[in-house]
């Protein structure tokens, strides 16, 4: 599995792993049978020890070229460099995508599969960006670097053959919640924007402090999500304002806003802040198509991407943003 690199190394450098084994192995049993993959069962909490055993580990080396898909690397001003996939016969939309990882592990480098997909599939340009991770650049350094992205893709726009007005930006996880804040920045700075993917995005900073119940024992778990907003957003976040496009979630004039597609499975720690989303959204006037998978956990579309229910849930995802960037008629 391509994108695993970054999580597996944790096995022998979390402290807190043996004392929760057990129970994530108890929690993999309740999970749809296509999903059951034991790495979902291995990967404990992310904390201070474990985060620099995960950056240690390397990423998957080459970026060989499929489908037709050509791959070009850019530097951005004001922000990182990024990864350009073009498809064979490009349509003239765009997707600005953003990687996951909570905000402090991950680089572009693990989408490039799924980037190729989703360039060969919807016949849009992918550019999918770097940004700067916390806990040592915490935000607005990463929103800043993403959002400086979405500039570089508009104000390459022509010169690259795109719409500017079928600019598509989105993420997963962390990388969703990022995209959900720039989508709001943009709409603020009237920067156009014409659809936001948001799987399973990371979106609301107040979640580690909500009861715990089923959700978040697999893979991205609540221990990991704390820690990942403290280093996002600093201690005591919860109890006091946030800056604008920090927790998206924590917006309350959602009216405006692009078209919405968000996927999140009912196991997933991030369930019930992506629904609220969806449902706000919609109760704004904007939009959304909400896709919510049961027995799916965190990241399951990675771990078991081969499962017929994962399948479909990557295709609708990919095909709702081809719909929304699509040229017009």
């Amino acid at each position: 599995m391509k994108a695993r690199w970054m999580l597996l190394p944790v096995l022998g450098a979390a402290g807190t792993a043996a004392g929760s084994a057990a129970g994530r192995i108890r929690a993999l049993r309740g999970v749809a049978p296509g999903l059951r993959h034991p790495a979902a069962a291995m990967i404990p909490s992310i904390g201070p020890v474990s985060l620099k055993a995960v950056r240690a580990a390397r990423g998957p080396s080459g970026m060989p070229t499929r489908g037709g898909v050509t791959v070009t690397h850019h530097d951005v001003d004001g922000g990182q460099d990024v990864y350009v996939y073009t498809p064979a016969a490009p349509n003239g939309g765009a997707l600005l995508w953003i990687h996951g990882g909570g905000t402090i592990i991950g680089a572009p480098e693990i989408d490039h599969q799924r980037c190729v997909r989703m360039a060969r599939d919807t016949g849009a340009i992918v550019v999918s960006t770097r940004y700067r991770l916390a806990p040592e650049h915490p935000f607005p350094a990463g929103h800043d670097d993403c959002f400086a992205a979405l500039r570089w893709l508009h104000d390459g726009a022509a010169e690259r053959g795109i719409d500017a007005a079928r600019i598509g930006v989105g993420g997963a996880s962390a990388g969703g919640g990022l995209a959900a804040g720039v989508v709001q920045r943009a709409v603020d700075e009237g920067l156009p924007v014409a659809f936001q993917l948001l799987v399973y995005p990371m979106l609301n900073d107040r979640t580690p402090t909500r009861p715990a119940d089923r959700r978040g024992t697999l893979v991205w778990t609540r221990r990991s999500n704390a820690f990942a907003w403290d280093a996002y957003l600093g201690a005591g976040h919860a109890e006091r304002e946030v800056p604008a496009y920090a927790a998206p979630a924590r917006r309350t004039d959602l009216a405006g806003l692009p078209p919405a597609w968000i996927g999140v499975g009912d196991l997933d720690l991030f369930h019930d802040e992506d629904v609220d989303y969806a449902r706000r959204l919609e109760a704004a006037g904007v939009p959304v198509e909400l896709l919510v998978e049961p027995g799916m956990y965190h990241a399951a579309d990675i771990l078991a991407a081969r499962a017929t229910s994962m399948r479909a849930f990557t295709r609708a995802a990919i095909g709702s943003t081809g719909t929304h960037l699509a040229p017009r008629g």
